[in-house]
């Protein structure tokens, strides 16, 4: 049996899919600065051609008339001279006009450029991040062809054809048969609506059949097999996959003795076939908080919360104008602060961060260094006090409201998430004692949570243990504590930043270390909160 052609997986040395927003949005103005480029080298092209033209006007007009009496017109002296002049001078100017090339300034623009295009391993990151969003917030190919997004008031944007051929194809080539199936699928959908494309039938038909059947549904991939031979009896792989096919399935009728049923006349759709499991256990828990769904907050729960004014207990610098506190959820007990950050602290945070941003990494917990991994898909830059007082005066009012030292806090992390960012369900405190990060400042105790943006659509930051979700909401900051008093951790506190499904997210985080807490968050012997 064969299948079409898989291209061989190289590891790349950059991954701009995993780009911030603010990083993307720079493309879009490269992009603008090259169609700029375009057109003037097109008009450069018109204004050459128009030129030419000219020249061939004119002398197409002397050549017939020197052509009609040769003799005749070379016997005036003057018209001796001008033949002489324009094939030894005019000539060799139009020559010259014509072996000038215009596209020099435009290839020059896409050079200096191209260095910052995204590649091929770019384009597969960003098809994969649409693919969790379609997973997450469970949209069906179709949606996405028509730009249907929740929460999408802004410019909608559709795929064509050939973008859903595309999509199937890389989710084909990473072995992912699940998605593969839904994009083809939505791609034959289009094509037999009448749109045109680049692709043919027989193409999706050899993908979506051979997908079909690595998900087993062994009667749906004979019925579009031998749509395929119908349409190309001489496909190279269509009449041997379909004798294969139908071997094996009779095969497996005659043990389970069972007759042959023909395929379901229903179209493949989200549904369909079960999404394969991966390594997050909590995945359906996970998502389901990110759609909204699945949230305990009951009216009981909901009467335990409150809102009240939080003068930081008796600080100075808020006794005249305390913070604003909304209780998020009893236990673990998480509160909201409003107001947190400016507008001004915000645009001031991210100009100072927009140059740093890098890859987020996380600590591999078998080994305790940091890396990148798939599960946390942002950029993050770090920053310290002395950058700018606009940070000092931010670790000044954590310190202040939490009452927690930050002298040993981490540096406030920034953090923007790109093309269907997301940090799947994590712990903020180390679960390994012995790592040397630990060893003298301590554990992460709290996290203080900046929300420097709002969110569209997305973008929630969920509790899959306790099913809470808490919605991002510009210049609000959340805080809870990592660990008991016993400076045990506690596992209820594991969190997932939802995929951002329209819109662009920026937080800032603050990590309050252990160390210097001794008489600020006394030590308890019970895991209590």
């Amino acid at each position: 049996m064969l299948h079409p052609n898989r291209p061989l997986k190289v590891t790349p040395l950059t991954h701009l899919q995993y780009l911030s927003a603010g990083q993307m949005t720079d493309l879009i103005y490269t992009e603008k600065e090259l169609v700029q480029s375009l057109r003037e080298y097109i008009k450069a092209e018109e204004s050459k051609l128009a030129a030419v033209k000219s020249w061939a006007n004119k002398l197409d007009a002397l050549t017939r008339l020197s052509t009609s009496d040769p003799e005749g017109y070379l016997a005036h002296p003057v018209n001796a001279y001008k033949l002489m002049k324009r094939l030894n001078t005019e000539w060799t100017e139009l020559e010259s006009l014509v072996l000038q090339n215009p596209s020099d300034g435009f290839i020059s623009n896409m050079s200096t450029h191209r260095q910052y295009f995204p590649d091929e391993e770019d384009e597969t990151g960003a098809a994969k991040a649409l693919m969790r969003l379609q997973d997450t917030y469970q949209l069906d190919s179709e949606a996405f062809s028509k730009g249907k997004l929740s929460g999408n008031q802004g410019v909608s944007s559709a795929c064509a054809l050939d973008d859903c051929f595309d999509m199937g194809k890389t989710a084909y080539n990473d072995a992912d048969y699940y998605h593969a199936v839904l994009w083809m699928q939505q791609a034959l959908k289009q094509l037999d609506a009448g749109e045109e494309a680049v692709v043919t039938k027989a193409d999706i038909l050899d993908y979506l059949s051979y997908s079909v059947y690595q998900m087993g549904d062994l009667p749906r991939a004979i019925e579009l097999t031998r749509r395929l031979v119908a349409i190309d009896a001489s496909h190279q792989r269509a009449g041997g996959n379909l004798r294969y096919f139908e071997r094996l399935l009779f095969k497996q009728l005659n043990e389970m003795n069972q007759t042959y049923e023909p395929a379901s006349e229903e179209p493949i759709q989200l549904g369909t076939y079960s999404r394969p499991k991966d390594h997050l256990p909590e995945r359906e828990a996970y998502e389901a908080l990110c759609r909204g769904e699945g949230l305990q907050m009951t009216e009981a729960r909901r009467s335990r919360l409150f809102c009240r004014y939080h003068n930081g207990y008796m600080n100075p610098r808020l006794l005249l104008k305390p913070m604003k506190e909304e209780d998020e959820w009893d236990s673990p007990h998480i509160v909201r602060y409003l107001d947190i950050l400016s507008h001004g602290e915000i645009q001031k945070i991210k100009e100072l961060a927009k140059p740093r941003l890098a890859r987020a990494t996380v600590r591999d917990p078998k080994t305790g260094v940091l890396t990148t991994a798939n599960y946390r898909v942002s950029k993050s830059a770090w920053l310290e006090g002395e950058d700018d007082p606009v940070i000092e005066r931010v670790n000044q009012r954590i310190e202040d409201i939490t009452g927690l030292t930050v002298t040993t806090a981490e540096l406030l992390q920034v953090a923007n998430y790109g093309v269907g960012g997301q940090y799947e369900p994590h712990y903020d405190f180390s679960r390994r004692p012995f790592d040397s990060n630990l060893k003298v400042d301590g554990n992460r105790l709290a996290t203080f949570l900046n929300y420097m943006s709002d969110v569209e659509a997305g973008g929630a930051t969920v509790f899959p243990d306790f099913g809470a979700a808490i919605w991002p909401r510009k210049g609000t900051a959340v805080f809870w504590y990592n660990l008991f008093k016993s400076g045990e951790g506690d596992y209820r506190t594991r969190h997932a930043a939802c995929p951002v499904l329209v819109g662009s997210k920026w937080v800032s985080n603050k990590w309050i270390h252990e160390r210097g807490q001794e008489f600020r968050r006394p030590c308890g012997l019970t895991e209590v909160d």
